[in-house]
């Protein structure tokens, strides 16, 4: 059985009428909230996993203490908010306490949780796909991987393999697509300016792929997540950046 979140500044309200705009939503629950204290921050957000869900982010855990006593059950819009403590610090809570500095280093590593989660329920479907009289539906089926010289492979047999865009993070980048003219400096000169930068390789006899190494995967998911998709040399290329199969 799962715990319950510890006390924390942020009040997560769930069960919350979808068919409300967000901007409605917010104001109904900043109207709402305010006499229980100082409010520094509300977030919903559209996307489908995220509707009928909010976070009321207050100065203080007593305030959210107070209001997950008294407005929990309360109807909003017809139907019964379920509240409790968010099992996470909110931005907005981070960014107070901590600073920019802190809050950025918050988000990498949620971002680096969500990779590894993706990472893991694509190896637990692969597993389902090869046990015996296992069939996937043509939408199931996975995606073919591209793989550059270097790589190891975490399947010798042959069979399916994660594909490059859900493998989890770690200190190593592959980059894929380059311009043929982009040799180590012109990459360093990209790559360098995010945390823990250690060196680019090349690959020799190959052009267009290149591994970039930082001192921890804190860099190398910032460097990811910023340059994936950039358009580099004279015909926009768009350079693909994943992390090294291991």
């Amino acid at each position: 059985m799962a715990s319950n979140p510890p006390p924390s500044a942020t009040v997560y309200a769930r069960n919350l009428e979808e068919r409300i705009k967000v901007e409605q939503l917010k104001e109904s629950l900043r109207e709402l909230f305010a006499e229980y204290g100082t409010i520094i921050d509300i977030v919903a957000k559209t996307n489908l996993k995220a509707k009928g869900q909010a976070f009321i982010v207050f100065d203080s855990v007593d305030s959210a203490q107070k209001a997950i006593d008294e407005v929990q059950g309360f109807e909003l819009f017809g139907k019964e908010m379920e509240l409790a403590f968010a099992k996470t610090r909110s931005d907005a809570t981070v960014k107070r306490q901590g600073g920019e500095e802190e809050l950025e280093s918050h988000k990498r590593r949620r971002l680096a949780e969500k990779d590894k989660k993706k990472a893991a329920e694509q190896a637990e479907s692969q597993k389902l796909l090869k046990r015996p009289g296992a069939a996937a539906p043509e939408a199931a089926r996975p995606i073919k991987a591209t793989r550059g010289a270097g790589l190891k492979s975490s399947n010798p047999s042959g069979g399916a393999v994660i594909p490059d865009e859900y493998l989890p993070p770690n200190k190593i980048l592959f980059v894929q697509n380059l311009p043929d003219e982009y040799e180590v400096n012109a990459l360093t000169s990209i790559f360098e300016r995010f945390e823990g930068f250690k060196e680019v390789r090349l690959v020799p006899g190959r052009t267009g792929i290149a591994f970039v190494e930082y001192e921890s995967e804190v860099g190398a998911i910032s460097a990811k997540e910023n340059t994936a998709g950039m358009p580099l040399g004279a015909g926009s290329q768009i350079i693909k950046v994943t992390y090294q199969r291991q």
